[in-house]
């Protein structure tokens, strides 16, 4: 058995593919490197540079490798980047989303992971939000997975094909070994903004609205760290391996934390008292997201190892130094 890795060149795939290869696992990726690194990829990993809808490549992978599960991260992630160029997004979120799911369906794969995310729920009405609330997104990246989702669901109900769909909140975080961070160029994830003002990379950091019906007025988000995100992928996929049903879960901790106290975690432990300015809101941020994660702890066996805000800023800090000094290198 093998495990096909999509975007694994990417944040949350780099990641991926060290938890993978670190668990023993025969793993590919396959990533155009339009926003991913070669150099991100484990070495044991084998990279196939390319895009995940070519049917014959990603076909020829799967059965040369006897690839058993697809864990899907490839895609487009910034919301503001949705809303102005909408067409684009469904074209890489879900077309291409198509593709490989009939491709994974023609090669007999058995179990499917897809990279969903919390953006689904729109605004909710409610704090923290469970899977049952209806699917109401506000953003075209939203809805570009929301339809992924629904495809994923109609074709495992069609074929014999396990799925795990899971909503991330906000990812943040570094490898705590140092293999890998979110390195693209134009991130927009509040904690790497931060940690490259404190680190003196960027001449100041924007907060997008402080006018939001929050304690203080800033946004507030559930902050997972990557390396227990990809964990629970891991046990996503062991779940499927062994029979379980199909799942739909959000991963977070349960509990969020507004921009400004992000600001003042990455300040205490920068120790730098870096330049932030006040900005508008941007179209498609509620005001507040937090997993409701009973699901996910009852279904899989995951529990988070680092569910705490300094450690998952510290690592991100650390992260950000060390890729200034291979960017220079």
């Amino acid at each position: 058995m093998a495990v096909l890795v999509t975007g694994g060149a990417g944040y949350i795939g780099s990641h991926m593919v060290c938890e993978l290869t670190d668990r023993g696992e025969e793993t590919h990726v396959v990533d155009d490197l339009s926003t991913g690194f070669r150099w991100a990829v484990a070495p044991k990993a084998r990279l196939t540079v390319g895009d995940i809808a070519d049917e014959a490549l990603v076909g020829a992978l799967i059965d040369k490798h006897r690839i058993d599960a697809i864990i899907h991260f490839a895609g487009s992630i910034v919301v503001p980047d949705s809303i102005t160029d909408p067409l684009g997004y469904y074209l890489n979120n879900t077309v291409r989303s198509r593709a490989l799911l009939a491709t994974a369906i023609r090669h007999k794969v058995r179990h499917f992971i897809f990279s969903s995310t919390a953006a689904v729920y729109g605004i909710p009405a409610m704090s923290p939000v469970y899977e049952d609330t209806p699917l109401a997104p506000i953003s075209p990246y939203g809805s570009s997975k929301m339809m992924t989702e629904i495809m994923l669901r109609d074709t495992a109900a069609a074929h014999k094909l396990g799925y795990a769909a899971l909503r991330y909140f906000n990812v943040a975080g570094a490898d705590p070994e140092g293999r890998t961070g979110q390195s693209t160029p134009r991130a927009t994830h509040l904690i790497k903004v931060a940690a490259q003002a404190a680190l003196g990379q960027r001449p100041h950091l924007e907060i997008f609205g402080t006018d939001y019906g929050t304690p203080d007025g800033t946004c507030i988000r559930d902050y997972i760290h990557v390396s227990d995100l990809v964990r629970a992928h891991s046990a996503a996929l062991d779940h499927l391996r062994k029979g379980g049903e199909n799942l739909t879960v959000n991963c977070g901790y349960g509990r969020g934390y507004s921009v400004r106290e992000v600001i003042a975690a990455v300040k205490k432990a920068s120790g730098k008292d870096f330049k932030v300015k006040e900005a508008g809101r941007r179209d498609g941020d509620p005001p507040e997201l937090v997993a409701g994660n009973r699901r996910i702890l009852k279904a899989i066996k995951w529990r988070p190892r680092y569910d705490n805000l300094d450690f998952i800023v510290e690592t991100a800090l650390e992260w950000e130094r060390r890729l200034a000094k291979h960017q220079a290198a």
